[in-house]
This record gives structure tokens, sequence and C-alpha cells, in this order.
């Protein structure tokens, strides 16, 4: 009897905790977060979370792909491949053992608007997380040794992955969505361009991008507002503001035509991208088309695509609809694996799909699950410090406002059918597409599509 009560209190216990959290939705997702502008024009976010002993940094500079020629694909991604790789001070061995000796983690990576250092290191090291931090953000010496190690690793794994079926597909995709905008280059760019990539070129970059009035800090963790400021001004204090070059980014002529790529290999199984242009993050489309994608491709088992093409007709395992929303531009596309000889039949079904969205007003049910998976697994976006200071930084970059994450429910919760019909017809095409097939060509046997 007394298992059966502690039991019932257990489950009744459950009950409760999870109706609290759930009808405090909004309080949860609250971050209390200060903002300010450093006197260098640093754009410092800091939320203070003193439940670990963690300090979380991320630094987002605004120079990415957007920012390189075409000639020099993957030189962000190079200039940020060696940020760690040796300073004025340290080996690239020196600030790898420093680190790790430490148990911090440090690193670079760049990405289509920006690049980012972070830093994960405990409250007890934060004095030496942030000297290591602020070393490689100021004192990049980009040695030559280095360049041609990365340059030698990079090129091997694009030759790798050539392999890849997958990444032959994404890599024709984007070139053919985006044309000759950076957009339409693969990040870490191609064998020939990363060899065009000189020193004096990531240091010019370097120069020209890491600058502190481009840049947003984000420190997420047990640190308060004066000792933060101490380690900025003691470490970020020499990083001196001034004017930046002027960035012209070129303005992208939108490809709006039906084109068919084939890339013939030996597969079994056929690897299809369809999908056109999307959306910039800062369009206020974005919300509605959260929700449509959800519905269409973007909500796993619960999608059109997935009933229709797996679960009806069982010819993939699995098939998803996404955007991507970068700065000043964004694509949509539906990623799907079958058998060569189910190939054609799909991508009909993909398109009916697209046309029935386009056509008709989704269901209430529909509707109501697309926003309760949306506002529900938001608070996924935010459980960790390393999210979290990534989250604002981002937040700040897209001009979303440091209460947005209170406000994205809302955002969702507003969409109705109507929007959700009218994003689809704006948005998606079934008759100008990019369609992309890697796959053996006789055995898939695509009828009736013009291929390049």
């Amino acid at each position: 009897m007394k298992n059966n009560n502690h039991r019932k209190i257990l489950i009744c216990s459950f009950i409760l905790c999870f109706a609290f959290l759930f009808l405090n939705t909004n309080n949860v997702l609250a971050i209390d977060a200060k903002r300010n502008i450093s006197q260098n024009g640093l754009t410092v976010l800091h939320s203070e979370k003193h439940s670990l002993p963690i300090v979380m940094v991320t630094l987002l500079v605004r120079g990415g792909q957007i920012n390189e020629p075409e000639e020099l694909a993957g030189l962000a991604n190079l200039t940020a491949e060696l940020l760690t790789e040796g300073t004025k001070s340290r080996k690239s061995a020196d600030i790898s053992e420093e680190v790790e000796f430490i148990g911090a983690s440090l690193d670079a990576s760049a990405g289509s608007d920006y690049i980012t250092i972070t830093l994960s290191v405990l409250k007890k090291d934060i004095n030496k997380g942030f000297e290591l931090f602020s070393d490689v953000l100021l004192n990049p010496t980009f040695p030559q040794d280095e360049i041609d190690r990365k340059k030698d690793l990079i090129k091997g794994s694009l030759k790798q992955r050539e392999e890849e079926p997958s990444y032959l597909a994404e890599r024709a995709f984007k070139k053919e969505v985006f044309g000759e905008y950076p957009y339409g280059r693969i990040i870490e760019g191609s064998v020939e361009t990363i060899d065009n990539i000189k020193r004096d070129y990531l240091v010019k970059f370097y120069h020209d991008n890491f600058l502190p009035n481009n840049s947003i800090l984000s420190v997420v963790g047990d640190l308060t507002s004066d000792e933060l400021n101490t380690l900025i001004e003691k470490y970020l204090g020499e990083w001196k503001q001034t004017d930046l070059p002027l960035k012209i980014v070129k303005e992208f002529d939108g490809v709006n035509m039906k084109s068919i790529v084939k890339i013939e290999r030996d597969l079994t199984q056929a690897n299809i991208v369809i999908g056109n242009l999307g959306i910039r993050r800062e369009n206020p489309d974005y919300y509605a088309v959260s929700v449509m994608n959800y519905i269409l491709g973007g909500g796993g088992f619960s999608s059109r695509l997935m009933q229709s093409i797996r679960d009806e007709m069982g010819l993939a395992y699995d098939v998803n609809s996404a955007f991507a929303a970068y700065k000043e531009q964004g694509s949509f596309q539906i990623d799907v694996q079958t058998k060569n000889e189910s190939a054609s039949t799909v991508i009909n079904e993909i398109l009916e799909q697209i046309k029935r969205i386009r056509n008709e007003e989704v269901s209430d049910d529909e509707l109501s699950e697309a926003k309760s998976y949306l506002t529900g697994s938001f608070p996924r976006r935010l459980d960790t410090n390393r999210k979290i200071s990534n989250f604002l930084a981002a937040v700040e970059f897209y001009n979303l406002g440091l209460d947005y994450a209170e406000k994205y429910p809302d955002y969702i919760n507003s969409v109705t059918k109507e929007d959700v019909l009218k994003v689809a017809r704006k948005y998606l095409d079934p008759e100008k597409y990019v369609l992309v097939i890697v796959a053996n060509q006789k055995k898939a046997d695509i009828q009736g599509l013009d291929s390049q």
C-alpha cells in the first residue's frame, strides 16, 4: 500500500511540475540579459547564470562568406581556422596545451554571414581563459607553415567529400539557386580557390573585419557585470576602434527558372534535392514560413511529405524540407533518397504536395500541431549556457531584440491558416524550381525533364 501511495504522490508531483512549466512558458523563455556598447564600439551582451561555475563566451564578427571575393572562396573559413594556430607569443601547440590544461574549449569557425570565436571555461580559470581568448583574437600571426597545413587538410577533405552523393547534390543545388552570389558556394571554397589564397589576403581579411565596432560579444554564466567589465578592460582594452572599410555586398540577381541538374553516379539510391530561393532571416514572413514548412516537410513523421512518401507509398526512409534564412537571402529545399527506379514517382509526389499546400488551407489540427511543436521545442535552444550565448549573439546580429525569446511564442501563435496559404503561394513554386538528382541516371530514367 505504501508503495502505491508513494507512486501516486510521484505521479501527482510530476503532473504538477509539468503543468507549472507548461503554464509558465513565457517565464521559462525569458532571458535576463544586458546590452551595452563599449567605448571602442564593441556590442556586449551579458546574462548572469550562477547555477554552475562555468562561463561561455561567444564573439561574433560581421565578416563571413558573404564578404569574400569569388576567386578567394574559402577565405573567411581559412581565416577562422588559423586564429588558434599561432599568435605573437604562442605557437599552435602552446595554445592547445594551455587550453587543455585548464579544461577549457576555444574554437573559431566561419559561416555564411559571420565568424565566431567561442570560449568555454570554469569560473576559477576565467582570467586564463580570457587571456587565451584575447590572444587568438588580437594577435594571430598566420604562420606560413600552418597556412600550408590547413590548406592541405581542407583540400583533402573536399576531395574526400567528392565521393559523398549528398555533398554533390548540396553543392550543385547551392550553385543553381544562388548563381554567382557568395551563398552559392561551399563555405570551405574549392581546391582551386584555396590555392589562390595567399597570406597577404588572410591578413587583409582579418584587419578589415576583426574590429570591435564590427563585432558582438556575448557572455553567459557565473560572472557579474563588474567582473565582466574588468575582464574586458584588461584583455580587450587594446582592441581599438577604427573606421570600417566600405563593404560592398554583391546585389543578388535571383534565379527564376526551372533548372534540372543530373549527376551521374553508380548508386542504388538516388539523392534528390528540390527547391528554390527562400527568404532573408529578417523577413516578417519568417514565422508563417516556419509553420508552413513544418506542415509540409519539416515536422518529421507529422509532415505531409513523410506521410505520403514514406508511410503511404513506402518509397523513402526519410524526407524533409527546410528554409535556410541568411542575412541577405535564403533558400528552400526538400531532401530525399529513394531507389533509382522510384525517383520520378517521388519527385512528382513532392511537386503535388507543393501544389496542394499552395491551393488549399491547412487543417486546424495541422496548424495546431505545428504551433505546439515550434513553441514547445523552442526552450531546447536555450537549455545550456553555450546555446544561450550563441543565441544572444545571433539575436543581436539579426536585429531581433533581447526580448525575442519571450516574443517568439506569440509570433508563432499569431500565424493563421490564411498566412500559411499566403506564404506557400509566395515562396513555393511547382513550376520554377531547382532539381538536382545524383543517381544512376539510366535506372532513374527521369522523363520529360531538360537536364544540364
